[in-house]
């Protein structure tokens, strides 16, 4: 018998007030997303859930039934290694078949998944690491020189397994274990509650804070992925994203909510982001549904008359992050035939707003309307909601599903998060009289830069440790591409020469040691920094000194 494909929430010729009024996210109180992804698709007809590109070319395609047993095999090898339930298991892979199985295992048997992004050098890798206290890694050989580095600091990581190994690494190879493992494995009965998944945040007036997220988190995401994605899915329909699966976009945004309803997804990413290639694989794969980073749509946009070379046929087009802007916006209308829905949201509490291009709901450079099933204000001071067109801080309702259940070991940074049944997001916007959300600015240090979020702290921690270094401020630089790059202040130590050499070496060790989407694209050397009473760097002050230089 042909499963039975979940219920949309959203349903064409229902009104956005109509929605808002009946639509809430479906949360049973027992749930695993785990087993909502694969097994109503894999008990059914052989049904496509994963199409694997890999960079040499070659395609591969896993079925639902192939991903669920895999993800059986692997849930069998982690508990024969000692990992239990609520115990953090790391993911430190690309976009690849693995990632997706491991994340599958460790939902289904209890585990917290953490995922981890490849670019993360030796620093950014042991603090989260050590921070969440993982017990088992999966990974690939290239990125064991930076463990090895740190491994010896790492007590709770006790098991490596490698996804291209065979065991003379030191660390256990994957698939020879999964070869040896049973398909079938009993998914543990979790409540919806039931933690799922660590997260790290950027990082902003300190360490990267780890954000768990309970199993409720994708019933919660599926109304607003049906509104962004124009009554997601239809018939045929096949989602890309060139996100990095170690993000919520990646995950929550795409991966996740697909497997869902059913819709394969295809993976591939490439070292470097290629506008044509993207264009390439809508059309090679059939593509009709993306979730597309502000940053990858401006290269897009460089590729000329790109219908010329390649036959695409996108159904919808999702994107967040930045404002896009109505030229970016009218480009793609032109280029796709269809609105990009522009959404809002945080790793904390994902997806609070967003356009509907088919509902007629979409304003070019709006954060968009909230979402159905959500509840938004701007609030002011004192936490109360402002009326349209005055400025404030943007919260969204609490409890929800989507919210985090806490930071990880941070009592109170959770405590300041959630406030008088809001979620406080510390970013500021307004509302206009017709709903719609408007971003202004950041009450923290935050740097949108592409497609990440990205936090000083970490950053300035690691120009600190350089021997060169006396003190280091950074801030987010205006970029017409990116939106902001990472721009080091830096004041020397006694004696050291500032020139174009030691500029480079530093860049360079912040490439190495965290990742090279952090590492300060501009550095400037200053004889000091501006500083509070209490000698804290005024980021506030280095910006505004930054923005009135490039109006000159």
């Amino acid at each position: 018998m042909q499963p039975q494909p979940p219920t949309r929430l959203l349903q064409p010729g229902q009104s956005y007030a109509d929605m808002c009024a009946t639509v809430r996210p479906q949360v049973p109180a027992r749930f695993n997303i785990g087993v909502d992804a694969l097994d109503r698709w894999a008990d059914g007809p052989e049904r496509t859930a994963l199409i694997y590109q890999d960079p040499d070319g070659s395609v591969e395609r896993f079925s639902f039934a192939r991903i669920r047993a895999l993800a059986n095999r692997l849930a069998n090898v982690l508990q024969a290694l000692g990992v239990g339930q609520g115990d953090r298991v790391g993911i430190l892979l690309g976009q690849r078949p693995e990632t997706a199985v491991a994340h599958m295992a460790a939902f289904r048997m209890g585990a917290i998944s953490l995922p981890l992004f490849t670019l993360f050098g030796p620093d950014a890798l042991e603090y989260r690491l050590a921070n969440s206290g993982a017990r088992c890694l999966i990974t690939d050989r290239a990125n064991l020189p930076k463990l090895a580095e740190i491994r010896d600091r790492l007590p709770e990581l006790r098991q490596v397994l490698l996804v291209d190994g065979d065991g003379a690494d030191g660390a256990d190879g994957l698939w020879p274990l999964l070869e040896r493992a049973r398909d079938s494995f009993a998914a543990v009965d979790t409540a919806a509650d039931d933690p799922a998944i660590l997260i790290y945040t950027s990082g902003t007036t300190g360490p990267p804070k780890g954000t768990l997220h309970a199993h409720r988190g994708m019933p919660g995401h599926y109304p607003a992925i049906e509104f962004t994605h124009d009554f997601f899915p239809h018939a045929h329909d096949l989602f890309w994203t060139p996100a990095d699966w170690a993000w919520a976009g990646g995950l929550f945004d795409a991966l996740f909510p697909a497997w869902h309803y059913g819709v394969p997804v295809l993976a591939h990413r490439a070292a470097k982001f290629d506008p044509e290639q993207a264009f390439a694989l809508m059309a090679e794969h059939r593509i009709r549904n993306a979730f597309l980073p502000p940053t990858a749509l401006k290269m897009m946009r460089q590729v000329p008359q790109p219908h010329e070379r390649h036959d695409f046929a996108m159904r919808s087009i999702a994107s967040g992050g930045e404002s896009l802007g109505g030229e970016l916006n009218e480009w793609g209308r032109q280029t796709f035939g269809l609105a990009i829905n522009e959404f809002w949201g945080q790793t904390e509490c994902n997806l609070l707003t967003g356009n509907c291009g088919a509902l007629g709901l979409h304003k070019p450079g709006s954060l968009g309307v909230t979402t159905p099933g959500h509840g938004m204000a701007v609030l002011d001071e004192d936490r109360q909601p402002l009326p349209a067109g005055r400025t404030g801080q943007l919260a969204g309702r609490y409890p929800h599903a989507i919210a985090m259940l806490r930071y990880w070991n941070n009592p109170a940074a959770t405590a300041e998060k959630f406030a008088d049944g809001w979620v406080l997001t510390g970013d500021f916007g307004r509302q206009d009289e017709d709903g719609f959300f408007w971003f202004e600015g950041r009450a923290d240090d935050l740097i949108s830069s592409g497609a990440y979020r990205i936090g000083p702290s970490e950053i300035e921690d690691c120009l600190l440790k350089h021997p060169t270094v006396a003190m280091a401020a950074v801030i987010g630089a205006p970029d017409p591409v990116r939106g902001d790059i990472v721009k080091a202040f830096v004041v020397l130590r006694p004696g050291e020469a500032a020139d174009d050499g030691l500029k480079a070496r530093l860049q360079d060790h912040v490439r190495q040691r965290l990742s090279a989407h952090q590492y300060p694209r501009a550095l400037e050397f200053v004889d000091e920094l501006p500083l509070t009473a209490t000698g804290k760097v005024r980021r506030r002050d280095l910006r505004e000194r930054e923005r009135a230089r490039q109006l000159q």
